[in-house]
């Protein structure tokens, strides 16, 4: 066996190996058919009066694009509900002339799945995520972006929590 062989064997069988370890897949209970995201709720005033809308419906678009669960508002077998419970912009990196050159977005969701089909597999959970911008900028200007960027992360999370086995 040449050298060139040898490398591509072990890089295939390091390649497989990686692979196979961690993510086991969607784990959605069999008999489970049908979901419904209730419209989640804001808990602070100064929130953008669309985030809430916002989240529910891409929470609802990666159900409906990622799993095999139709939608339905009637006898659902899977509910997602929530809040948003936190929107909060803070400093973050001090710098020499007492200011900040980096300021923070986070986020924070309580989400109650419930599975109306298995009882036991029901849970709340706070699902948090930022992220930093630099001070200077035009919040306005950025926000929307940075509201995308944490939902998707969040979502990414309440994703796996509910349907992966990891």
């Amino acid at each position: 066996m040449t050298l060139l062989s040898r490398c591509l064997l072990l890089i295939l069988i390091g390649s497989m190996t990686s692979c196979s370890l961690g993510f086991k897949g969607i784990s959605i209970p069999p008999d489970a058919k049908t979901f419904y995201v209730e419209n989640f709720s804001l808990s602070q005033a100064d929130m953008p009066i669309d985030l809430n809308q916002q989240f529910t419906e891409e929470l609802r678009r990666k159900v409906r694009q990622e799993s095999r669960l139709l939608e339905s508002n009637d006898d659902p077998n899977i509910i997602f509900s929530g809040t948003i419970s936190k929107y909060r912009i803070s400093y973050v990196a001090p710098d020499e002339n007492n200011t900040t050159s980096l300021n923070r977005l986070e986020i924070s969701l309580k989400v109650n799945y419930e599975n109306t089909l298995k009882e036991d597999d029901t849970w709340s959970k706070t699902f948090s995520d930022f992220e930093d911008f630099d001070s200077n900028s035009n919040f306005q200007d950025i926000q929307d972006p940075l509201i995308a960027t944490i939902i998707e992360d969040i979502l990414e999370r309440v994703f796996n929590e509910a349907f992966t086995d990891w």
